[in-house]
């Protein structure tokens, strides 16, 4: 909106040119997020206390967490707020990558606001069946996955492209690519969501890795930096380093309120809408093995998971002493803030590593 405001206002000064610098509404962006977050922020949370929205700890996990019951959860709703309302104020409103990525980040948070309500009015910390989120996770991704293949012309959608080298890429085809898509989609939706068990464990990894992959929006959309780090270019996906932009706004004004102890959780209401959010963002640049590499954490919480499960069916015992992988060091004598800044400065340096792969191809 404001975008078309300034450019209708360049005729008649144009010093309302500048508005049309991408790196200018990315930087506006992230502050107009930070600002709507730390003016509703407080009022949100009073709010939900009232209304006794509070957080069911569950009766199997660290005893530790016991006193966390009773706090106030959805609080995910302000940062989707906050990047919406921000989007449509500093984004190009016509550009097809940003409302595929606003969709997909509204769906996946819809599924999240009514996991979060049932567990929350019904007191049951499972909230929404499995299959029934899975279900709906996977008609949004693959409607997300189908658009972007056929509506988008999104370049070298073909091809899985792999890091550090510059010509080698796997050619998918379309049924490959929507697969593919889908995965990526879905899968870092419930990483995340694995990973949003302390206080701001998942949002300071979300907004590092958020903010890398709007550094590679920005060069998959500029043709001639494209070109030069042998980047494959797609028009338009700039557009998508606002949204990141948003998010990094949105999530560092959530960890304010949301560092150890927590005034307010994430709940799945933020949780798989970031998490879908990043994986839309990083499948249309086309960098789905560096959001692998620089969300390791993410990665990491969700095989833990996954060895545990399989581990017990099988054999009937445990690899951890708990799932996921952060009660697993919660339970061998780590303070939960060690935890989560130990978490922090790894997921620092995986994303390190993946901005190399900017240059070292």
């Amino acid at each position: 909106m404001l975008l078309e405001l300034a450019q209708w206002l360049e005729q008649y000064a144009r010093a309302f040119n500048v508005f049309s610098y991408l790196t200018l509404r990315s930087v506006l962006a992230c502050l107009t997020s930070l600002m709507i977050s730390f003016i509703v922020g407080p009022a949100l949370i009073r709010r939900l206390t009232a209304l006794k929205i509070g957080q069911a700890v569950r009766d199997d996990g660290p005893q530790t967490h016991l006193v966390k019951a009773g706090t106030p959860t959805m609080g995910g709703a302000l940062i989707l707020v906050s990047i919406i309302i921000t989007t449509l104020l500093w984004a190009d409103l016509q550009n097809r990558f940003v409302w595929v990525v606003l969709v997909v980040t509204i769906g996946f948070g819809a599924i999240g606001w009514v996991d979060d309500y049932r567990k929350v009015v019904h007191r049951n910390p499972k909230g929404l069946s499995a299959r029934v989120k899975f279900f709906w996770q996977s008609v949004i991704g693959l409607g997300a996955a189908v658009f972007i293949a056929y509506s988008t012309n999104l370049p070298a959608q073909t091809e899985f492209i792999v890091p550090f080298f510059k010509q080698v890429t796997y050619p998918l085809g379309a049924i490959g690519f929507i697969t593919m898509t889908y995965l990526v989609i879905v899968g870092t939706s419930n990483a995340v969501n694995l990973t949003d068990g302390l206080d701001g464990l998942a949002i300071m990894p979300t907004v590092m890795v958020g903010s890398a992959l709007g550094i590679f929006a920005y060069v998959a959309g500029n043709a001639v930096f494209a070109k030069y780090l042998a980047f494959p270019y797609i028009p338009g996906a700039g557009e998508l380093t606002v949204i990141c932009g948003a998010m990094a706004g949105a999530g560092l004004a959530f960890l304010w309120f949301n560092a150890y102890p927590a005034e307010v959780f994430m709940g799945d209401v933020g949780a798989l809408a970031l998490g879908a959010a990043l994986g839309t963002i990083a499948v249309i640049v086309r960098q789905e093995i560096v959001l692998f590499i620089m969300g390791g954490v993410f990665v990491v919480e969700t095989l833990s998971v996954m060895l545990q499960v399989a581990s017990f069916k099988l054999t009937g015992k445990r690899i951890f002493r708990m799932a996921p992988l952060h009660h697993h060091y919660e339970l061998k004598g780590w303070k939960e803030n060690q935890v989560v800044v130990r978490f922090w400065i790894i997921t620092m340096m995986l994303v390190l590593i993946g901005l190399s792969t900017l240059k070292l191809r």
